[in-house]
């Protein structure tokens, strides 16, 4: 399974702990019945996103997985 190398950068690895971190915060608070920190969990949500997307974008992300080259065109036969 970890062979695939789904998520192990730097860039994911960041995007998702201040995702996490910003659910925690908006449950914590959604619990308190406190709106103005609900929706700061969920601005720290979409943080982590942004985050991690600036740090794709920076090279610290994973490469983009390219098509295979395609096959080589049947050659017609001469005769």
């Amino acid at each position: 399974m970890s062979s695939s190398g789904h998520g192990h950068t730097p860039a994911a690895w960041t995007g998702v702990i201040i995702s996490f971190i910003g659910f925690c915060v908006a449950g914590a608070f959604i619990v308190m019945a406190n709106v103005p920190g609900f929706w700061a969990g969920m601005v720290l949500i979409g943080a982590g996103a942004v985050v991690g997307g600036l740090m794709r974008a920076a090279g610290l992300g994973q490469e983009p997985k390219r098509a295979a080259k395609p096959l080589a065109k049947a050659q017609p036969q001469e005769g």
